[in-house]
């Protein structure tokens, strides 16, 4: 099989928890080279996503290192197994690696949560708006590169727009829904939007207002993606470095308790809707 060049997000995490896997059980490579009938190489290829496995050779890796928890593994299989040609890889020549890698984990998630403080979270914005964000965040780009960028963002929004949606929990500082990021017309338009996808029985908004007391989790932005199960959850956060995708499940519970925080102290969702109502009525 030839190697990959560059493991995509999702077949990096498969050869992150394999490689857990083998950790945990205290076995090194060689060992479980040996005993898988491979070569040393074999073993390191696959746990750095250079190269794939079969669901045969996964199973009997997880037998080797008495994995247990056959909700994981058959989560694993599927990850190795699975042959979707998604529609993100359409932009795999004009489009940075981030954005392909977190259009296939979102779209094998099983629920999404969003924290954002400044602006709009991606699943919710429209047309206008992004495009008015990416031309001033990328003011040096033509916009032939903000057209794609926008429409990527755009076919994003297909998991909580489709047919099976995924479960979708947002919650949103009121600084993000005053700033208007375009015009009085695209914010009003924005508002409205968000409203219209809050009534859906999938998706939740929340808001948490200025005026609530001794709040200091205003650096908590967050993309928050299941997985099939628990231990492949994704945490995404963007920094002045790139876009970074947080797996270790420490971390993990670390943003579950806290997103679980934000919900406690946010308005709930009927009055979130009443809150952003009349945010629309003063524009």
């Amino acid at each position: 099989m030839a190697l990959r060049s560059e493991p995509t997000a999702r077949q990096m995490r498969l050869a992150t928890e394999l490689r857990r896997l083998r950790d945990a059980a205290g076995i090194t490579g060689r060992e479980a080279a040996t005993a898988l009938g491979v070569s040393s190489a074999q073993i390191s290829q696959i746990e750095t996503g250079l190269a794939g496995v079969s669901e045969k050779r996964l199973r009997r890796m997880a037998a080797n290192y008495a994995c247990s928890d056959g909700a994981l593994v058959d989560a694993l299989v599927t990850m190795a197994t699975d042959r979707t040609r998604g529609w993100w890889e359409d932009y795999q020549e004009s489009l940075p690696t981030p954005y392909l890698d977190l259009a296939e984990v979102e779209y094998h998630a099983s629920h999404r949560w969003d924290v954002d403080f400044l602006h709009i979270p991606g699943l919710l914005q429209t047309d206008d708006y992004a495009r008015a964000l990416f031309s001033y965040v990328n003011a040096e780009f033509p916009q032939s590169e903000v057209d794609l960028r926008v429409e990527h963002r755009m076919r994003r929004r297909g998991i909580i727009e489709r047919s099976d949606p995924i479960p979708y929990e947002a919650v949103i500082h009121e600084a993000a829904l005053r700033i208007r990021v375009g015009d009085r017309s695209a914010t009003r338009a924005q508002l409205t939007r968000i409203l219209t996808l809050s009534e859906a029985d999938h998706v939740s908004v929340r808001v948490i207002p200025f005026e609530l007391d001794s709040f200091a989790g205003a650096g908590s932005a967050m993309v928050y993606v299941g997985g099939p199960v628990p231990k492949l959850d994704t945490v995404v956060r963007d920094g002045p470095h790139g876009t970074a995708f947080v797996d270790a499940e420490a971390q993990l519970e670390r943003f579950r308790t806290l997103f679980r925080r934000l919900e406690r102290v946010s308005l709930d969702p009927e009055r979130s809707r009443d809150f952003i109502h009349n945010l629309v009525k003063e524009l």
